[in-house]
């Protein structure tokens, strides 16, 4: 009982540390502590047996695997994003969609630059990273309310493409593994849900940022902001040359090389923004410095909370929590789909939901009859759902080391977006599936 009360404690402790602004790196192990210690793991191995897991090691097991396994992403990709923004490539090609759409729809544009990258096959935080030069080139054009910029950019990457048919994102890919299925998995009901859900979230964050306009709020300048450089910027091609680089490398590369295909990408990227507007830089040295500290600062705030998730792994509570929740009694598709979620939500990932939960439940339903194409697009649409709580990895990075936000201000409408949203599509898929389509 103690485990369970330490388990959810933790995890709503940590939460609130997230929403009040503590450093992670502080507020994280310490969660994980209060997990660990109520779950009764030892805080060191014993000396005589050091593969004894233990709170040490099971948290920084989990931190360092984290940055082994995305360090070369997390620093290419704050690079990429630095160098667009230090030689006015990102201000030019924000100038340039302006002209075109208007004012109006640079929301419209932010969503769509996210949507085409991560639907193109390259990671979410490298999608932030890269789109968020941009971003606050257009909010500021716009006017716009720049909390905001953290649930735009979450929306158009990790709702209505990252758990859609034929997405390459892993969410998609994880239960081809136990499902036997392919990345098109119920492809006629993930074309609805997705439509739904980018049209309903789509008008529900314009709903929210017009009801702050008219609260007052409007752009807020920082001296750390892209720099306009009047009539000294780029053509808006270069910028967009570097993008599509980035774009078709990753799709091209994605299934021979998996993720070093996005190394490759961003490097690709990186190079063609030195190459075609090497004259146009600022300051190159200091954009490069500020580049790799970002990339050290978001993988230090994300990493830091995969190590909670690691230690709550551990505890006694966890096993008896997915137990409890792959027993939901019910339909098999609402029974997958709330295990998948509620687990995503303890461990602050999609990717981690669906893969504690379905060796468990994979081979159960699938006796059952459950058709594989279904309980494939359901496992997905609701693994992408309470993953995002505040204390999530992407949300942490978003909000704090690439947008330098707050939970307090900025949480709100990306939770909206984030999780409200790919939960009421997960429901709707059920249905169309229950309905036979």
């Amino acid at each position: 009982m103690i485990s369970i009360v330490g388990l959810v404690g933790g995890l709503l402790l940590l939460i609130y540390l997230a929403v009040r602004g503590t450093n992670l790196l502080i507020a994280a192990p310490l969660c994980a502590f209060v997990v660990a210690l109520t779950g009764q793991l030892p805080v060191f191995s014993p000396a005589d047996n050091p593969d004894v897991t233990s709170f040490l090691s099971a948290y920084m097991n989990g931190f360092a695997g984290f940055v082994q396994d995305w360090f070369p992403m997390f620093l290419l990709g704050s690079l990429f994003g630095k160098l667009m923004e230090d030689s006015g490539a990102a201000a030019s090609v924000s100038h340039w969609i302006i002209a075109r759409i208007g004012f109006k729809h640079a929301l419209l544009a932010i969503v769509l630059a996210c949507a085409v990258l991560t639907y193109g096959g390259v990671s979410l935080f490298v999608v932030a990273f890269s789109v968020y030069p941009m971003a606050v080139s257009l909010f500021r054009e716009a006017d716009l309310p720049r909390r905001f910029i953290p649930a735009t950019i979450a929306f158009g990457s990790v709702t209505f493409t990252m758990t859609s048919a034929g997405s390459p994102e892993i969410q998609n890919w994880i239960p081809i593994r136990y499902l036997g299925t392919s990345p098109y998995a119920g492809w006629m009901v993930s074309l609805i849900v997705a439509l739904f859900m980018a049209v309903a979230g789509y008008l529900w964050l314009q709903l929210m940022v017009r009801r702050a306009q008219q609260r007052g709020e409007r752009f807020q300048a920082r001296s750390t902001d892209p720099h306009d450089h009047g009539q000294a910027l780029p053509g808006p091609l270069t910028g967009l040359i570097a993008l599509l680089i980035v774009l078709v490398l990753a799709f091209l590369l994605h299934d021979l090389w998996a993720q070093a295909a996005l190394v490759v990408a961003l490097l690709g990227g990186v190079l063609a923004v030195l190459v075609f507007n090497y004259k146009f830089f600022l300051n190159l040295r200091q954009a490069t410095s500020d580049g790799v500290m970002g990339a050290l600062i978001a993988i230090a705030n994300t990493s830091a909370v995969v190590g909670f998730g690691t230690v709550a792994r551990e505890s006694p509570a966890f096993a008896m929590a997915v137990d409890f929740l792959t027993d939901v009694p019910g339909t098999p598709l609402v029974g997958a789909a709330i295990a998948v979620t509620s687990i995503a939500a303890l461990t602050g990932s999609a990717s981690g939901g669906q893969a504690i939960a379905l060796p468990i439940l994979a081979p159960d339903y699938l006796k059952l009859g459950v058709d594989a194409d279904h309980l494939h697009r359901v496992v997905a649409l609701s693994s992408g759902a309470l993953d995002t709580l505040p204390h999530n990895g992407y949300v942490v990075t978003t909000i704090r080391a690439i947008c330098g936000e707050t939970h307090r201000e900025a949480y709100a409408p990306l939770g909206a977006l984030s999780a409200v949203i790919p939960l009421i599509g997960t429901a709707l898929a059920i249905v169309l599936f229950s309905l036979g389509l």
